[in-house]
């Protein structure tokens, strides 16, 4: 398919990831198929997509049984199972890697998440996953937790392609921003090629709004009605207006300048949890140059479907309008830096916990 819903998302700015990958995936052809027919330009994974690919199916089975007769420790054969994967991926992403000339075409493998408090140990887990799956088109992801940011500055420092995930907070994503510029300028001391790294910022979108929303009802008045399903979006866009802002700074232009890269902002968690919600209002309204949206494999679908052909970006009276709904969530009695702890704190929770039944599925398979 040469003309697509998907294309013309793509034709706007914004790449298109696919928020799933497995073995069917990749042994039935259908990521190049997506490749292909879906603009999909590259994708992410998590415990939680692992957890389901590999315990919720027979898939793998030949494999576990082939690692566990090898007496193979549990953590040993989940990585390998997941480094097959991501390698597979990796392969089939390569030409657009080439295309785009690094700057798209990535895969991105998750640190364990049990380590999101802990910055040696993700430091060291992260050059592990680079070793093993030697692909330059690989992004590690780190949690931007306050043990991460210095984690994602030692790992830029060194050379190593980061994924910023778990972002909820604006103040925090300008620890990332900064540890970001602050790798690059560490590399570049010690003579690393700049145009050789890339990063992304992942805000995970949704979340945002079920937290927020399930605070409004409780307050239940007008003004925090009409904040319903809004603030989520909101959020993002502030958010890109900082990327805007950092990006055009003389600190950053002195990287460019070396052949650094911007560190896109990426929309996490795009697929929307209200049934009441537009099925495509993470994606359509959060349309932006220079910009990454992953999403699960049925939003994909979804856009194809009916989605905008020419969507048109936000714009910066958008963002400033995003900005006054947010000052709104205080007027009505939300603390936001409440809310994007509790959604933090979560958010590593939630992943913890899929990578604990990933190893007890692979333990008791």
């Amino acid at each position: 398919m040469t003309s697509s819903n998907l294309r013309g998302l793509a034709k706007a700015g914004v790449s298109i990831w696919s928020d799933q990958i497995s073995k069917a995936m990749l042994d039935s052809g259908e990521l190049a198929q997506r490749v292909e027919r879906d603009a999909v330009t590259g994708v992410t994974s998590n415990p939680t997509i692992f957890a389901g690919a590999i315990v919720g199916s027979s898939d793998y089975d030949q494999q576990l049984h082939d690692l566990k007769s090898a007496g193979t420790p549990t953590e040993e054969i989940v990585k390998s199972l997941m480094a097959e994967d991501i390698s597979r991926a990796c392969d089939v992403l390569m030409p657009i890697h080439h295309k785009t000339d690094g700057k798209d075409g990535f895969v991105s493998v998750e640190v364990s998440p049990t380590l999101a408090s802990d910055t040696e140990a993700t430091v060291a887990e992260a050059r592990d996953w680079v070793k093993q799956i030697d692909r330059r088109n690989l992004l590690v992801k780190v949690p931007a937790t306050p043990e991460g940011i210095p984690s994602i500055k030692r790992l830029i420092g060194e050379g190593i392609s980061v994924n910023v995930t778990l972002i909820f907070s604006l103040e925090r994503y300008g620890e990332v921003i900064d540890a970001y510029l602050g790798g690059l300028e560490a590399y570049h001391e010690v003579g690393g090629n700049l145009s050789t790294v890339a990063s992304v910022a992942s805000f995970f979108v949704s979340r945002f709004d079920s937290e927020v929303d399930r605070r409004l009802d409780a307050i239940d008045s007008s003004e925090a009605s009409e904040l319903k399903g809004v603030t989520a979006v909101a959020n993002a866009r502030v958010a890109y207006g900082q990327f805007v802002n950092e990006f055009a700074s003389t600190r950053y232009g002195m990287l460019a300048a070396k052949g650094a890269r911007p560190q896109r902002p990426l929309w996490a968690s795009t697929s929307t949890k209200n049934p009441d919600y537009n099925d495509l209002l993470y994606v359509e309204g959060l349309v932006a140059s220079n910009t990454v949206n992953t999403m699960p494999l049925g939003t994909i679908d979804g856009y194809q479907d009916h989605g905008d052909p020419a969507p048109k970006a936000f714009s910066k009276f958008d963002i400033i309008k995003a900005r006054e709904d947010l000052d709104r969530l205080d007027r009505v009695g939300i603390d936001y830096a409440d809310v994007v702890n509790t959604l933090e704190r979560e958010g590593v929770e939630k992943f913890v916990a899929s990578w604990m039944e990933l190893l007890e599925g692979v333990e008791s398979a």
